[in-house]
């Protein structure tokens, strides 16, 4: 297994200082570059790596340490700095482990996880071996086989990290599946999931009673044919080709808690004048009555929310698409992926967005429909979603069986409105008709929904609208 250990300093390291903690492990040992010059690798004689280290990164987003390590930082802004050991080098671990103490004593702070990081000593590691290649190759792969690409983590939250971005795009470049393992009990932060292939890529949680199961679905999973898959029952026919689910999976408690998720499309002219991120703000605003705290390319998401940077760094990666990971404060947490891609159609923006509610907190159900009306005014909605689920407040996903959200609302916009024939967006089977949003001329609709969480049925309520706005 590779361990990730993290210093967390409010200066920032510089070369000396680096250079100090890759000297940890004895002169034998040689540094080499990847990724542009973004990690730093500690390699053994062969030029295989041991210890890699990613550039320091700036925080300065509150709550991101918390939310992510359960470490307490020092204040904003802080450095970020991570050291990621080698599968199969039984003293890489403490050898990642004296990097990242030598780092937070000299460039003060502290290190997680504080047991990872509690000597300044040398490690002897003369003649240990290291994975073979491929898998050296990728420090951020611990297991790769012709289906493939295996990540074993160990952290308190399996998080959308830059290393792991980078993994899934190595993966996807091959033409194989990626699987996560993680220790019984992790959550996993939503931006991973967002990001997550279709099979054979799947979430896979170690378990004493039955051995793996998918964190999604709690089937049972056992290693075969070089990847983790579904175990078949004795009892399965091809009629009924039944899968056992985990007894882990199945033990869920009941909570108060609550989530408010919103999912929406916005379509913009391609225009050198248009600021992205706008329509995402507006929505925080009037659900929260404040912007988001910070947002980035990867988790910890480091940089305070600003629209026009947002912008920015998504024009200079155009025509590719731009993912990006948006969060709120601590006092009420949010979190959102966005997906801006270029089209025919123009600038489209895809948004997955929660927020967070403990028991005694009630979500701002009455600004929903302000809400569509100022992103159809304002902001060219296409479409938007939002549904109620019992879940967690802060908005992780655990390793456990979760129920379905329920829908709240739906919205239609303009354009899509304005292509139906007849009358057909106004005129619905529902029993309660929409609310016309924008102007009389050019109208968008709102269709509300029964929204009860313990209530699945609204979801038939919703294939109904969704049948007859399609004509079906």
């Amino acid at each position: 297994m590779t361990k990730d250990v993290i210093a967390l300093t409010p200066r920032m390291p510089d070369p000396w200082v680096v250079l100090a903690g890759l000297l940890s492990g004895g002169p034998d040992k040689l540094v080499n570059t990847a990724g542009e010059g973004a990690v730093v690798q500690l390699c053994d004689e062969q030029g295989r790596p041991l210890v890699s280290v990613e550039a320091p990164l700036l925080v300065q987003v509150e709550g991101e340490a918390e939310r992510l390590l359960g470490a307490t930082p020092p204040r904003v802004p802080f450095w970020w700095t991570e050291a990621r050991a080698t599968t199969g080098v039984p003293d890489a671990e403490r050898l990642a482990g004296t990097f990242a103490a030598r780092l937070a004593d000299l460039a003060g702070g502290s290190a997680w996880p504080p047991e990872a990081a509690r000597s300044l000593g040398v490690v002897r590691t003369d003649g240990v071996s290291v994975a073979p290649a491929p898998a050296a190759a990728q420090p951020a792969v611990d297991v790769l086989t012709p289906n493939v690409a295996v990540v074993i983590m160990d952290r308190p939250v399996v998080a959308m990290t830059a290393w792991l971005s980078d993994a899934f795009r190595a993966a996807a470049a091959a033409e194989r599946g990626l699987q996560v393992v993680t220790p019984p009990g992790t959550p996993m932060s939503p931006a991973v999931l967002a990001n997550m292939p279709d099979w054979p890529s799947r979430w896979v949680v170690r378990d004493e009673r039955d051995g793996y199961y998918d964190g999604l679905s709690g089937a049972v999973l056992r290693w075969q044919e070089g990847m983790f898959a579904t175990v078949v029952s004795e009892h399965a026919t091809e009629d009924d080709p039944r899968t056992p689910v985990a007894a882990s999976y199945q033990e869920v408690t009941e909570t108060a808690e609550r989530q408010l998720a919103v999912t929406f499309r916005t379509v913009h002219p391609a225009d050198d004048r248009l600021v992205l991120g706008g329509a995402l703000e507006t929505v925080w605003r009037e659900l929260t009555g404040g912007p988001p705290a910070g947002w980035g390319t990867a988790e910890p998401a480091n940089l305070p929310w600003s629209p026009g940077r947002l912008t920015d760094v998504a024009f200079a990666r155009a025509p590719d698409p731009t993912w990006f990971v948006v969060v709120g404060s601590p006092e009420r947490p949010g979190l959102a992926t966005v997906r801006i891609s270029r089209t025919k159609a123009g600038v489209e923006e895809t948004v997955t967005l929660a927020f967070g509610y403990g028991a005694g907190e009630e979500p701002p159900l009455d600004a929903l429909p302000r809400t569509a009306e100022a992103l159809v005014t304002r902001h060219r909605l296409q479409s938007m979603l939002v549904q109620l689920r019992k879940a967690r407040r802060d908005l992780l996903v655990p390793p456990r069986f979760e129920g379905p959200g329920v829908p709240l609302a739906f919205v239609l916009g303009a354009e899509e409105v304005r292509a139906m024939p007849d009358d057909r967006a106004r005129r619905t089977p529902l029993a309660e008709q929409p609310l016309r949003l924008g102007p009389k001329s050019r109208p968008a609709y709102y269709y509300p929904m029964p929204g009860d969480p313990s209530d699945l049925s609204g979801w038939a309520v919703f294939e109904r609208l969704m049948g007859h706005l399609k004509g079906s």
